[in-house]
């Protein structure tokens, strides 16, 4: 097994914690495949993760959403001494599955319908992180000596 020491990339980097635990996690962590799952989306700011959750009732699954992490837990009940099986194909264990979204992803909803539970996520980018058009202006260019002048010049009169 591999392992990579991320320190000396974020020795001189200042606010980058999130990025750091995600490069830790996606070098600790093992593919979950239980139970499976798909990740979808519309090409654009829309996505939806589909889980198998076959057995599964809505009081027996869990979603969190922490500090930009989904974590779909189910937690089934004790409940199969009474019944006694011939084949047993269908699995009914505890499960957790983590996501991490990224930023300005919000969950938008979530749905269990004919044991498939269903997310669905947008991202929702501020106004103010947008791209956006600057407006050229076509007026003369003053020197920046010529502008700090007239700034002190006008502090000079305030006081």
């Amino acid at each position: 097994m591999l392992t990579y020491d991320f320190t000396p990339m974020l020795r001189h980097s200042v606010g980058f914690d999130r990025i750091h635990r995600l490069l830790e996690a996606a070098n600790a962590r093992s593919e979950a495949t239980y139970p499976p799952y798909n990740i979808e989306t519309d090409g654009e700011d829309a996505y939806r993760i589909s889980v198998a959750v076959a057995g599964f009732t809505r009081n027996e699954l869990d979603l969190m959403l922490d500090n930009e992490e989904l974590t779909i837990a189910g937690k089934k009940g004790d409940n199969t001494e009474s019944i006694s099986f011939l084949h047993r194909g269908i699995a009914g264990r505890s499960f957790s599955l983590t996501f991490n979204l990224a930023d300005h992803v919000k969950v938008v909803s979530a749905n269990l319908e004919n044991g498939v539970l269903v997310v669905d996520l947008k991202r929702e980018v501020p106004e103010e992180l947008k791209p956006r058009k600057i407006l050229i202006e076509t007026h003369p260019i003053k020197d920046f000596a010529t502008k700090a002048k007239k700034m002190i010049s006008e502090d000079k009169k305030a006081a």
